[in-house]
């Protein structure tokens, strides 16, 4: 079986269009201020956050050496199988406390104080790292925001079995700790020396010249008392090679449907699952407006407005500008636009000299 990693075709895209942070954000607020908006995000949302993008502003993989655990390798019951689900999760389990206490930056934020004045009924986000989630849960309860946001590859914050169970990845982490003893020492010195490994967006770190034969992945404790033996866990995210399940499918497109436009945040639009909402939107004839810094799947489709500028720059403004008064007398967006970190990852040469200094 061939499966490869969704790259950006030509990978030049189309004529860079610069343009001012107060020109961005007349237009920005100009579009969305109509309300009944979808959005869909992807990664570049995150990296304030400290989370890697996957792509630089070249649209090509800031990690030349990107080798993901395809969907197969995952579910092979064969020992090759095994062998590819040590590798995964011994490095999952370094890469996600990263992700687990990263915090939403100020593009979440804005986000959030747009959800609550209700101008983004609907968020579609490629992400897995639950910081929309973060942003929003002070204000709403979990089966409203399950609700308000789709999660269209899955989430980092639960993990199954191949019977079903479920488990939360913080309980789980736990397990694997008291599996591998000496992996969570090596974890508590990252922690205690204030070192960092490189982190992809979906929680794997990049480790070479490791062996992954001594890491115990544990036996699922429901499966035991069931009289069943399983030591095969899932993440709930949608790995390359994964179909993505029927009812997300449709609600992705029924979230498109349902908009009278569609704003694209912080995205290349690589993965085809993301790239078909925003040609069915086209299809539709809904505006689509595209905020990324970089080329894009999407940048020489008829009918997409780009704009090259960060979110970091602009969202903040563009809420004020929507809300008028009301962002400074409603207590709550008040507080969503005081809010957020601008924390971006290390670069690679950085974090490398840390650890070696360190190590």
């Amino acid at each position: 079986m061939r499966i490869s990693v969704p790259t950006i075709v030509g990978g030049s895209g189309a004529p860079r269009r610069t343009i001012s942070p107060a020109a961005a954000v007349e237009r920005i607020a100009e579009f969305l201020a109509p309300g009944k908006v979808t959005l869909l995000t992807g990664a570049g949302v995150s990296v304030a956050s400290g989370i890697r993008a996957y792509r630089g502003k070249d649209g090509r993989y800031m990690n030349p050496n990107y080798k993901p655990i395809f969907y197969h390798e995952l579910t092979d019951e064969s020992e090759k199988g095994f062998v590819f689900r040590q590798r995964y999760w011994l490095r999952s389990y370094l890469g996600y406390p990263s992700v687990r206490d990263a915090l939403p930056n100020t593009s979440h934020y804005a986000i959030a104080a747009l959800q609550y004045a209700s101008y983004l009924p609907r968020l579609v986000t490629q992400n897995v790292d639950g910081l929309h989630h973060k942003a929003i849960a002070h204000l709403w309860e979990p089966d409203h925001i399950r609700k308000q946001i789709l999660e269209l590859h899955g989430t980092l914050h639960r993990v199954h079995c191949k019977h079903g169970h479920v488990v939360p990845r913080d309980v789980f982490q736990d397990w694997l700790s008291a599996s591998n003893p000496q992996w969570k020492a090596f974890v508590d010195n990252l922690e205690k020396t204030g070192s960092k490994l490189r982190t992809n967006p979906d929680g794997d770190v990049d480790l070479e010249g490791v062996s992954y034969t001594d890491f115990v992945v544990p036996e699922c404790p429901q499966c035991t008392l069931d009289g069943q033996q399983s030591s095969f866990y899932k993440p709930e995210l949608i790995f390359f090679g994964e179909s993505i399940p029927s009812r997300i499918k449709d609600r992705s497109f029924h979230d498109i449907e349902q908009s009278e436009r569609v704003f694209v945040l912080g995205t290349t639009l690589a993965t085809y699952s993301a790239f078909r909402l925003v040609k069915h939107a086209l299809e539709l004839r809904k505006p689509v407006m595209l905020l990324n810094v970089g080329p894009t799947r999407a940048d020489e489709l008829p009918g997409v407005e780009k704009l090259e500028i960060s979110s970091s720059l602009v969202l903040r403004d563009v809420v004020r500008a929507i809300l008028g008064s009301r962002a400074s007398q409603d207590s709550a967006i008040v507080h969503l636009l005081q809010s957020g970190v601008h924390q971006p990852p290390a670069p690679d040469h950085e974090i490398v000299s840390r650890i070696l200094r360190r190590g």
